[in-house]
């Protein structure tokens, strides 16, 4: 079921790793952003809006991971968009015959995930603000925090921040550990953008976890930003998230923490011996 968090705006919660799919009501129907992940939970947001009377008109995905590229037939066939360099990371990894594989090693067996549309988006003009679309206005904040052609999404007149793979009260900052620059410091680079618009912000949404108010925008960010800070210096980040206080549920993130720290201390081995 959708949670209206904010005029015109709701959201759906998944059972996956607390995923969240998010709607934004216009003039003649819904933008989808980031629609799902199971099966049966996206018929159910079908559903929803048939109740609503207001059909999707388009999607959009916030970067290029499987979770978020996601689709259903009943969602109907409204354009899907996402940056121009999320298109182009999807395309590549489909281009790989065993995408497929790729994606069920991350899954449960008891999660029923629809493949068939996954990742069928346009890339919008490099450098695009807005999506094409009747409603209100959506700002597109681009950035390489966590991934290569990420964005967030700020709906300015409903004062919510759509932070895709960012934010989140159970998942620390989550690097791009394959791409060519810094990854801290890309990912301290796409804060500063958040933090830059956090003062029109009420409500922000992450991609993973729960939805926060205007003080938590604020409080992740700094979070956040600790985070890095002490993963850059090497020291273990005092961080509710990881550790004995780690969500319960959640305590593999403190593996994806001790992975990011032992892939960082890899590649400043082979920076300090290239040097």
């Amino acid at each position: 079921m959708m949670r209206e968090v904010a005029k015109g705006v709701r959201v759906h919660e998944s059972e996956f790793i607390e995923s969240n799919a998010v709607v934004v009501q216009g003039e003649a129907g819904v933008l989808l952003v980031d629609a799902g992940i199971t099966d049966r939970e996206m018929s159910a947001i079908a559903d929803d809006l048939r109740v609503l009377g207001g059909p999707v008109v388009a999607g959009f995905s916030t970067h290029p991971h499987w979770d978020h590229l996601l689709w259903h037939t009943t969602l109907g066939e409204a354009p899907r968009y996402g940056t121009a360099r999320c298109a182009a990371e999807i395309e590549a990894f489909l281009s790989n015959v065993n995408w497929r594989d790729l994606v069920a090693e991350d899954l449960p067996p008891e999660i029923e995930v629809p493949l068939d549309l996954l990742g069928q988006i346009g890339g919008l003009p490099a450098g695009a603000a807005r999506i094409p679309w009747d409603g209100p206005e959506v700002r597109i904040i681009e950035h390489r925090a966590h991934a290569a052609g990420h964005a967030a999404l700020l709906v300015e007149e409903r004062g919510v921040l759509i932070a895709g793979d960012m934010l989140s009260d159970v998942l620390i900052p989550m690097l791009d550990l394959n791409g060519a620059g810094d990854p801290i410091e890309e990912y301290l680079a796409g804060l500063r953008l958040l933090e830059g618009v956090a003062g029109d912000v009420d409500v922000v949404i992450p991609g993973h976890g729960s939805v926060g108010g205007a003080v938590q925008v604020r409080e992740r960010i700094e979070q956040d930003r600790a985070y890095l800070l002490a993963l850059r210096a090497g020291e273990e980040p005092s961080d509710p998230r990881i550790g004995a206080s780690a969500k319960p549920g959640w305590e593999w993130v403190t593996d994806v923490h001790e992975g990011q720290a032992q892939r960082l201390a890899e590649l400043a081995g082979r920076d300090g011996a290239a040097g």
